[in-house]
Protein backbone atom coordinates (compact mmCIF):
# COMPACT_ATOMS: atom_id res chain seq x y z
CA UNK A 1 0.00 0.00 0.00
CA UNK A 2 1.41 3.39 -0.68
CA UNK A 3 0.01 7.24 0.11
CA UNK A 4 0.70 10.23 -1.82
CA UNK A 5 -0.62 13.27 -2.66
CA UNK A 6 -0.35 16.87 -3.88
CA UNK A 7 2.47 18.93 -1.64
CA UNK A 8 6.16 19.92 -1.49
CA UNK A 9 7.46 16.56 -1.92
CA UNK A 10 7.04 13.91 -5.32
CA UNK A 11 8.06 10.50 -3.84
CA UNK A 12 5.01 7.87 -2.00
CA UNK A 13 4.93 6.08 1.36
CA UNK A 14 5.02 2.89 1.47
CA UNK A 15 3.40 1.23 4.51
CA UNK A 16 6.06 -1.21 5.43
CA UNK A 17 4.15 -2.61 8.68
CA UNK A 18 0.45 -1.39 9.57
CA UNK A 19 1.53 -2.23 13.35
CA UNK A 20 -0.95 -2.93 16.07
CA UNK A 21 -1.77 -0.29 18.50
CA UNK A 22 -0.39 -0.67 22.28
CA UNK A 23 1.32 -3.97 20.44
CA UNK A 24 3.69 -2.25 17.84
CA UNK A 25 4.16 0.87 16.10
CA UNK A 26 3.71 1.03 11.99
CA UNK A 27 6.16 1.22 9.91
CA UNK A 28 6.75 2.96 6.60
CA UNK A 29 9.22 3.75 4.39
CA UNK A 30 9.66 6.61 1.57
CA UNK A 31 13.24 7.23 -0.66
CA UNK A 32 13.84 10.66 -0.79
CA UNK A 33 14.57 11.16 -4.79
CA UNK A 34 17.54 13.21 -6.22
CA UNK A 35 14.89 14.53 -8.30
CA UNK A 36 12.50 15.93 -5.66
CA UNK A 37 11.88 19.76 -6.94
CA UNK A 38 13.09 21.41 -3.52
CA UNK A 39 16.47 20.06 -4.00
CA UNK A 40 16.89 23.34 -6.55
CA UNK A 41 16.82 25.58 -4.06
CA UNK A 42 17.73 24.03 -0.89
CA UNK A 43 20.43 24.44 -1.56
CA UNK A 44 22.43 24.38 -4.94
CA UNK A 45 25.58 22.52 -4.44
CA UNK A 46 24.53 21.02 -1.25
CA UNK A 47 20.99 19.41 -1.24
CA UNK A 48 19.64 19.09 2.34
CA UNK A 49 15.70 17.91 2.71
CA UNK A 50 13.78 20.79 4.11
CA UNK A 51 11.96 19.93 7.46
CA UNK A 52 8.98 20.13 6.08
CA UNK A 53 9.12 17.99 3.47
CA UNK A 54 10.17 14.97 6.42
CA UNK A 55 7.42 15.74 7.89
CA UNK A 56 5.43 15.83 4.76
CA UNK A 57 6.25 12.03 4.46
CA UNK A 58 5.68 11.29 7.91
CA UNK A 59 1.93 12.94 7.79
CA UNK A 60 1.36 11.07 4.65
CA UNK A 61 2.81 7.65 6.77
CA UNK A 62 0.67 8.56 9.33
CA UNK A 63 -2.54 9.03 7.12
CA UNK A 64 -1.86 5.39 5.46
CA UNK A 65 -1.51 3.74 8.70
CA UNK A 66 -3.48 5.56 11.19
CA UNK A 67 -6.28 3.23 13.11
CA UNK A 68 -9.80 2.00 12.80
CA UNK A 69 -11.39 4.63 10.94
CA UNK A 70 -14.66 5.28 11.24
CA UNK A 71 -16.66 4.88 7.92
CA UNK A 72 -17.34 7.78 6.29
CA UNK A 73 -14.87 9.84 8.54
CA UNK A 74 -12.66 12.67 6.77
CA UNK A 75 -9.81 12.62 9.11
CA UNK A 76 -7.47 15.90 8.65
CA UNK A 77 -3.79 17.28 10.35
CA UNK A 78 -5.31 19.52 12.75
CA UNK A 79 -2.03 19.87 14.41
CA UNK A 80 2.05 20.01 14.40
CA UNK A 81 2.49 19.39 18.24
CA UNK A 82 5.97 19.09 18.16
CA UNK A 83 9.01 18.51 15.63
CA UNK A 84 12.27 17.95 16.63
CA UNK A 85 15.37 17.37 13.87
CA UNK A 86 17.97 15.36 14.84
CA UNK A 87 19.98 14.77 12.03
CA UNK A 88 19.91 15.71 7.81
CA UNK A 89 17.95 14.02 5.44
CA UNK A 90 19.77 13.89 1.81
CA UNK A 91 19.34 12.75 -1.86
CA UNK A 92 18.87 9.50 -1.95
CA UNK A 93 18.22 8.65 1.70
CA UNK A 94 15.64 6.21 2.50
CA UNK A 95 13.70 7.85 5.47
CA UNK A 96 12.38 5.08 7.16
CA UNK A 97 9.31 6.16 10.19
CA UNK A 98 7.43 4.44 13.07
CA UNK A 99 4.15 5.85 14.41
CA UNK A 100 2.81 4.89 17.96
CA UNK A 101 -1.39 5.74 17.78
CA UNK A 102 -3.39 6.87 20.61
CA UNK A 103 -6.83 7.95 20.84
CA UNK A 104 -7.56 11.41 22.74
CA UNK A 105 -10.72 13.63 22.87
CA UNK A 106 -12.33 11.96 19.66
CA UNK A 107 -8.71 12.56 17.26
CA UNK A 108 -6.00 10.45 16.83
CA UNK A 109 -2.74 11.23 17.97
CA UNK A 110 0.39 10.00 16.77
CA UNK A 111 4.39 10.19 17.52
CA UNK A 112 6.42 9.28 15.03
CA UNK A 113 9.62 8.94 14.37
CA UNK A 114 11.85 9.03 11.52
CA UNK A 115 15.48 7.77 10.22
CA UNK A 116 18.09 7.25 7.53
CA UNK A 117 20.30 4.55 7.02
CA UNK A 118 23.17 7.15 9.88
CA UNK A 119 20.45 7.07 12.42
CA UNK A 120 17.36 9.00 13.85
CA UNK A 121 16.56 12.09 11.58
CA UNK A 122 13.28 13.87 13.30
CA UNK A 123 10.49 13.32 16.43
CA UNK A 124 7.36 14.63 15.48
CA UNK A 125 4.15 14.56 17.15
CA UNK A 126 0.64 14.74 14.77
CA UNK A 127 -2.80 15.40 15.98
CA UNK A 128 -6.04 14.32 13.78
CA UNK A 129 -9.42 15.26 13.62
CA UNK A 130 -12.32 13.46 12.15
CA UNK A 131 -13.85 16.79 10.13
CA UNK A 132 -17.04 14.85 9.56
CA UNK A 133 -17.80 14.23 13.31
CA UNK A 134 -21.02 16.74 13.92
CA UNK A 135 -19.94 19.66 15.78
CA UNK A 136 -16.62 19.72 14.81
CA UNK A 137 -15.20 22.95 13.90
CA UNK A 138 -13.36 23.68 10.64
CA UNK A 139 -10.33 26.01 11.10
CA UNK A 140 -6.38 25.28 11.54
CA UNK A 141 -5.46 22.08 9.43
CA UNK A 142 -8.38 22.34 7.13
CA UNK A 143 -7.17 21.79 3.71
CA UNK A 144 -8.97 22.14 0.85
CA UNK A 145 -10.50 19.63 -1.18
CA UNK A 146 -7.89 19.83 -4.40
CA UNK A 147 -5.01 18.91 -1.71
CA UNK A 148 -7.25 16.92 0.94
CA UNK A 149 -5.51 13.40 -1.21
CA UNK A 150 -4.52 10.65 1.13
CA UNK A 151 -6.77 12.79 3.83
CA UNK A 152 -10.05 10.85 2.87
CA UNK A 153 -10.74 8.07 4.87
Amino acid sequence: MTAAACGPVDGAVEVVDPGLPGERPARCVAVVGASEKVFAGHFPGFAIFPGVCVVEYVQRGALATMPEREPGGRWVLAAVESSRFLSPVYPGDELTSEYVWSRKDGGWRCRASAATGRGPAAQIRLRFENRDVPGAAGGAGERSGQDRGADAG
